[in-house]
């Protein structure tokens, strides 16, 4: 049945300006590379929303993050080598910092004053992200069960689809697509709790199911409802938990924009890290439960994303969750896709 909601809402999606926006993406932390595909002394290419970067791990172990272009002639600073905790660009052998100043120019005694952008870098979960805005405004994204916890992670798959991730994004929480494609036996309702201006959860709070046989067989493991909860972070990644009471099971999916207004990703596996060897033994099982959890949801909507051509103009009831997903979305700050300058 469809529900007539107020014109309000129903304009503001409509003149949604940044949700599912090919031009511009939310101004936030993005994964770039696997940490163990930067090695003390390499650098490598990437591109970034439209953006070219050179990311080089220094003598520290960090990893630093600049515009690709050398301010002398243009070359590419990943053809350079590492010094240190610098770069010298191949070309004409200028050296660079790692707060991008130039600090060494061969044929000059004293080098000219000038500097290539560099970028914010944090490490989390086994991935090298980047801020892509001035100064970091809020931490790294996270699983709010395990924000004080150190963790074991794995990353699962890789992956595009023929989508934007704010699309995709949204499936997590699509309350009717879990009777219609997972054929889950629950009337799904979501509450929504803003953790900052960039960060957002949905939890299930729902019971009932009781005559289904599946609801029978789990209910046994939990208090109270069925333990369900997604956190978004800048409208691209999201961590979902859920699982037992006695053992949740986190995973994270990680997007970026790229060209086409399509999605990159990559899916993390995620657990509380247990001490000694047993402990080592016992987060591989949970790894691997979690990879095959994450792996039952995903089969069903694989093919939807390759296809969809998203265009929410009849929303309901029950896409309230999107509803205030979008306007959430709607409220970060955006910056433009290539440029990185604010919208």
């Amino acid at each position: 049945m469809m529900v007539n909601l107020n014109s309000k809402a129903s304009s503001s999606l409509r003149k949604s300006k940044t949700f599912n926006n090919p031009e511009c993406f939310i101004e936030g932390w993005y994964w770039v590379i696997p940490s163990p595909m930067l090695r003390v002394g390499e650098v490598k290419p990437v591109t970034l929303m439209g953006r070219e970067l050179a990311i080089y791990r220094g003598k520290d172990g960090k990893a630093i993050a600049l515009d690709a272009y050398c301010p002398h002639m243009g070359a590419h600073l990943a053809e350079g080598t590492v010094e240190g905790n610098s770069i010298r660009c191949l070309f004409h052998n200028w050296k660079f910092d790692e707060a991008g100043t130039c600090i060494d120019i061969p044929c000059l005694e004293k080098p000219l004053d000038v500097r290539v952008r560099t970028w914010h870098t944090g490490e989390k979960y086994g991935m090298i992200w980047v801020w892509t805005g001035e100064t970091p405004k809020h931490p790294l994204p996270f699983v709010p069960e395990l924000e004080d916890d150190e963790c074991d992670s794995a990353i699962a798959s890789s992956f595009l689809k023929n989508c934007h991730p704010n699309v995709v994004m949204i499936n997590a929480i699509d309350a009717q697509h879990f009777n219609t494609v997972h054929n889950l036996p629950l009337k799904i309702v979501f509450l929504k709790n803003d953790i900052n201006e960039n960060a957002i959860t949905f939890s299930n709070t729902t019971r009932g199911g009781e005559d289904s046989f599946f609801i029978k067989l789990i209910r046994p493991f939990y208090k109270n409802e069925v333990t369900y909860s997604m956190c978004y972070w800048y409208g691209s990644t999201g961590t979902v938990t859920v699982g037992p009471d006695f053992l949740h099971f986190h995973i994270m999916f990680a997007l970026r924009l790229i060209e086409g207004g399509k999605a990159e990703g990559k899916t993390i596996l995620i657990t509380k890290k247990r001490p000694g060897i047993l402990g080592w033994v016992f987060n591989r099982v949970v790894l691997w439960l979690t990879k095959m959890v994450g792996n039952y949801f995903a089969k069903g909507d694989t093919q939807v994303f390759q296809t969809i051509k998203f265009d929410f103009q009849t929303p309901t009831k029950a896409d309230m969750s999107i509803i205030q997903f979008i306007q959430h979305v709607e409220k970060q700050n955006a910056i433009a896709w290539g440029t990185w300058e604010a919208e």
